[in-house]
């Protein structure tokens, strides 16, 4: 596909206003994120534009707005500083520190990218920005850690592609990162900037938490980090991406099933029961397709927002990764039962959640992540990315909304994406990458599973 793709200009984007040189300390959060994957999200947009309309006023107005926005998150445009030798990673930005920009143009038909139906997802690399290379630097290993990308359909709209380091922050940092960029933009450099997309760099609580000390999770992180399986991407992928949306009604039916058929004080949401119905169901396809044996261990995974829950609570503006994880294992062969293997995974997902929302401290068993997850990394597990607080759907640069938002991460390990519903309102959206059979045997199964459940006409709110 790179034969599909034309780069107008490449070019690197300081902040507005440059800053002194700055350094941010990376806290353990941020440190569990490192060196494992690269977070590339894709943002398509409907939008009639020529080749001379992007390159003489579009791209100088993202240019503008760009720089504007990263005056306010210079940490994005800076450098994250890995001490070989001794000492904690930190962020760091320095004058003449940017983000890579890249401009191209494509001939391929965008509605090949927008849909839901199953779409080969190594069609879609072509619109990813890749990071620059780390360097060495004396003793130090610098990471870049964003780079961005913008791609012209001649006439049908445009993609803007994201490529980003997890260690630098959060789906909330860099969600309100393109918020904010994206408001500027369409104000044209306007003053009026809402306040809730301005970032909060205060990292006094995090660092002065009781739980783990930052230097020690560090020395932990350098000694199991490199037994874990590398997450990146190998190409071909030959795999198939789809959509598959849930609705406010189904949502409902799958709560009202929980209700009344498995055991009262689960931790019960619209994300427990999609989370618990996508597992369920993607197991029952991989034994349909893939002949996976019954007593195979399953390990489910999903992260959770702290940052209301750390003592003293942090704000929701607050940049940086801020996020614990739940994990819960079974067979699967309790997981491919129609019905009763959704019932099951609601058990173990609830119950998990419930568990970790209710602990004494949000950061209870923090210190054993390393190990924890470095045994796991060869083992068949399903991870979840992206939430449905985060609403990608609603940013607009000044050309309207986004008319398809895709998780690219899910392609390289076994994923799941949640987003909101661009269709439905009070709905969701699910994104899977895999093959062409397992993708099609989910998408039976998951419709008659909804179809199976029993019905009732005072749906619960």
């Amino acid at each position: 596909m790179a034969e599909n793709l034309t780069v107008l200009e490449r070019c690197n984007i300081q902040p507005s206003v440059l800053p002194e040189n700055q350094t941010l300390p990376l806290s353990h959060f941020d440190m569990a994120f490192l060196f494992l994957h690269r977070v590339q999200r894709l943002l398509f947009f409907e939008y009639q534009c020529s080749k001379s309309q992007l390159l003489e006023t579009i791209v100088p107005n993202l240019k503008k707005s760009l720089a504007q926005a990263l005056a306010h998150f210079p940490p994005l445009a800076g450098k994250i500083i890995c001490p070989l030798n001794s000492g904690r990673p930190f962020s760091r930005i320095i004058a003449g520190d940017s983000v890579s920009l890249t401009i191209a143009e494509t001939k391929t038909d965008i509605t090949q990218f927008t849909g839901n139906h199953p779409r080969l997802t190594d069609d879609f690399y072509i619109f990813l920005p890749q990071l620059p290379a780390a360097t060495r630097i004396e003793n130090d290993v610098v990471f870049p850690v964003l780079a961005l990308q913008i791609t012209l359909f001649p006439g049908r709209g445009l993609c803007f592609g994201i490529t980003k380091d997890h260690g630098i922050g959060d789906a909330s940092s860099i969600v309100r990162f393109i918020k904010l960029w994206a408001e500027i933009n369409r104000s044209n450099g306007g003053d009026a900037i809402d306040g809730k997309f301005l970032p909060v760099y205060d990292r006094t609580a995090v660092e002065d938490s009781e739980v783990l000390d930052p230097n020690i999770y560090w020395q932990k992180i350098k000694a199991t980090r490199p037994k874990m399986t590398n997450m990146a991407i190998t190409f071909p992928v030959n795999k198939f991406r789809s959509t598959f949306v849930l609705s406010k009604d189904d949502l409902q039916k799958l709560k009202l099933y929980v209700l009344n058929n498995c055991r009262p004080g689960l931790h019960v949401t619209a994300f427990t029961v999609t989370c618990a119905l996508v597992w369920s169901c993607l197991v029952q396809a991989e034994e349909a397709s893939e002949a996976v044996g019954a007593e195979v261990g399953e390990f489910f995974y999903c992260v959770v927002d702290c940052r209301g829950r750390m003592q003293p609570p942090l704000p929701a503006e607050y940049f940086g990764n801020c996020l614990v994880y739940m994990v819960t294992e079974t067979v699967r062969r309790g997981l491919v039962m129609g019905e009763g293997g959704f019932a099951a995974a609601v058990e173990l997902i609830g119950g998990g959640l419930k568990k970790r929302l209710t602990a004494a401290s949000i950061l209870e068993g923090v210190e054993e992540w390393p190990e924890e997850f470095a045994k796991r990394t060869n083992v068949r597990s399903l991870g979840v990315v992206g939430s449905p607080k985060f609403d990608l759907y609603e940013v607009d640069y000044g050309w309207g909304g986004v008319r398809k938002f895709e998780q690219m991460t899910i392609d390289g390990v076994r994923q799941m994406s949640v987003s909101k519903s661009r269709v439905c309102e009070g709905g969701l959206e699910i994104g899977l990458s895999g093959k062409k059979e397992t993708i099609h045997a989910f998408s039976q199964i998951l419709t008659d599973t909804l179809h199976n459940l029993p019905s009732d006409p005072l749906l619960i709110n």
